[in-house]
């Protein structure tokens, strides 16, 4: 984030009204789908503005190298990456600090959520891979691989459903795309357990005040249920099709 920089356009007008034309309260358009990969346990892709964003979920599977099993859970892994195309100059491929650290954040706010203790010895591996950026794409990648984890049938206490508010000309706003993550003065991406209300991942860029963050932090907490919403919605429908399918071949 490019916090303090001069944006060569506005980022609100004079009716309050975003660059996309959004108010400051509202979400950017989030498209959904599940079983996206044949070769996958589970599967995801999330259209989230202008982010795109695939997660694949593996597993449970032998551990490798087996040194690293544990005898009373399942060992989690979680890799967000990059794609050298999804951003305006080409990225150097693999892994960099900042995906390390995503991946870390990310892990962290799952293993909380899902039932390791199930699969003791073995372990469930998620992979992240943003297609297209345009901020927010770890709350992006978080929401797909929520999904691919309930695609693969992995047993979770609750989805994770991720969302961000910020501060953009001094008005706080929800869900910045990449003009106001770029030239805003605060970002701050959440995920959170729908169902305790719990906080599981929480970080803050930028600069303020108490009455601006309890704000912030209750738009992103409300983002972050409409988004669970999507994907409780998003995989009935998968297995309302199952259903049907099965419907049809018991009729045949």
């Amino acid at each position: 984030m490019n916090m303090g920089g001069k944006s060569d356009i506005p980022l609100l007008d004079k009716n309050g009204k975003r660059i996309d034309g959004r108010d400051l309260e509202e979400l950017r358009p989030v498209k959904m789908e599940v079983g996206v990969l044949k070769k996958a346990d589970g599967s995801a892709y999330v259209e989230w503005g202008g982010n795109k964003v695939i997660a694949a979920v593996y597993g449970p599977r032998e551990v490798l190298p087996k040194h690293l099993s544990n005898p009373y859970k399942a060992v989690l892994t979680y890799r967000y990456n990059m794609a050298p195309f999804s951003v305006d100059d080409r990225k150097r491929p693999g892994p960099d600090r900042r995906s390390i650290e995503i991946s870390k954040i990310s892990r962290e706010a799952l293993e909380s959520i899902v039932m390791l203790e199930y699969f003791p010895n073995t372990m469930i591996d998620v992979f992240v891979e943003v297609l297209q950026a345009d901020a927010g794409t770890r709350c992006a990648a978080l929401t797909a691989a929520a999904l691919a984890l309930a695609d693969a049938g992995i047993p979770m206490r609750d989805l994770v459903a991720a969302c961000a508010a910020g501060k953009i000309e001094g008005k706080v706003a929800l869900d910045l795309k990449k003009e106001e993550d770029n030239y805003g003065e605060a970002d701050m991406p959440i995920a959170i357990s729908p169902r305790t209300n719990s906080i599981l991942l929480f970080q803050m860029d930028g600069l303020m005040t108490r009455e601006e963050f309890m704000k912030a932090l209750h738009l992103a907490m409300e983002g972050a249920k409409k988004i669970n919403e999507l994907q409780k919605k998003t995989l009935k429908e998968k297995y309302k099709v199952i259903n049907l399918s099965e419907e049809g071949e018991k009729n045949e």
